[in-house]
């Protein structure tokens, strides 16, 4: 593409995106120093459209981006934009102020998202069995009763009420836990070697009591296999100008209400630092004119989670590509701090 038809489709980018209205090309002419006439500009508008650059609304004169035309803005015109520095301080803040536990981290990083980009909110937590054991720890409930509590090095903390087999005592179970702890430190809970569990039933040395503790361990993960999904700001960018037909409200109520498929939306779009995904190329039928902007967190260099901003391709690519960045590896700090 000539420089000439760079400028003209980066303007027009940049004034629906702030708009929502068609841009024509009189308006062009106007509020932007491109040295040509209105009437070059409007062959030249219509050359982008028949490359696929822009589409044209038939109730109006004006142009507006295509998925072609957007994706050609964000890999080729739009400038890295780190995060400054007065918004990174009052996200600190934001954290400082709501959170107080792990689970508080990712409904506050989904509220954070939303609040900036005025656009759906997507957190996925990290699975419990993709984190890896750091502790489990027995407290006495009653005489046949403890309370087992299971932490991983994601921050997670699962609680089991466990009943005390027949002729064990209280120190029988902290026994069991710190075998436990010396074994599996470290040990991604879905991958737990057998011949660790040999070690550990060996050491313990009760049938009865290995059996209690694996249990535990199986009623975690039975309980986590599933990322936990957070959604924020449905009500924000249902409240765009794109949004106004309830038809497709409708549409994408539903879409947002389907855990399962919002999991498999963002599983499709998990790569490497950002991805962004517009429009038409995203495969879901609810999504074909919305963008996806996904980022991986990690967490001691495995990857543990995802975040994303969903909104209409015609959001601000710049900001939120900009803020997904920095929460992108500000999470997992935040994480951190929870960890036991």
């Amino acid at each position: 593409m000539d420089e000439r038809k760079t400028r003209i489709l980066e303007a027009i980018v940049k004034d629906y995106i702030e708009s929502a209205e068609p841009v024509g090309s009189r308006t062009l002419a106007r509020k932007h120093d491109l040295g040509v006439s209105p009437a070059t500009i409007r062959n030249e508008m219509a050359d982008l459209e028949m490359l696929g650059y822009l589409e044209h609304i038939h109730t109006s004169s004006g142009r507006i981006p295509s998925s072609k035309g957007y994706r050609f803005y964000v890999d080729d015109l739009l400038p890295p934009r780190p995060l400054g520095a007065r918004e990174k301080a009052l996200i600190d803040k934001w954290y400082r102020a709501k959170v107080k536990a792990i689970d508080e981290v990712f409904k506050e990083t989904a509220r954070i998202i939303s609040r900036v980009t005025g656009n759906v909110s997507m957190v996925l937590a990290p699975q419990m069995n993709k984190a890896a054991f750091r502790c489990l720890q027995f407290l006495p409930l009653d005489d046949y009763r403890a309370i087992a509590v299971l932490m991983t090095d994601a921050g997670f903390v699962e609680n089991r009420i466990v009943p005390l087999p027949d002729g064990a005592s209280f120190e029988d179970f902290q026994r069991m836990a710190r075998v436990i702890n010396d074994t599996l430190a470290g040990v991604t809970l879905d991958a737990l070697p057998p011949g660790s569990l040999k070690k550990i039933r060996a050491e313990i040395g009760d049938e009865e009591i290995y059996q209690a503790a694996i249990e535990i361990i199986n009623r975690s993960l039975d309980n986590e296999k599933k990322e936990r999904l957070y959604l924020g700001g449905t009500g924000e960018m249902l409240s765009q100008p794109e949004f106004r037909d309830v038809e497709r409200v409708k549409e994408i109520l539903l879409m947002l209400e389907e855990e399962e498929l919002m999991r498999d939306i963002l599983h499709a779009h998990v790569g490497n630092g950002l991805t962004v995904s517009i429009g038409q190329e995203n495969d879901y039928k609810g999504a074909k004119d919305l963008s996806i902007i996904t980022a991986t967190y990690r967490l001691g260099g495995e990857l543990i989670g995802t975040i994303a901003v969903m909104g209409p391709t015609r959001m601000e690519y710049e900001k939120a590509m900009a803020l997904l960045d920095y929460m992108n590896g500000h999470l997992s700090e935040v994480v951190q701090k929870f960890r036991w």
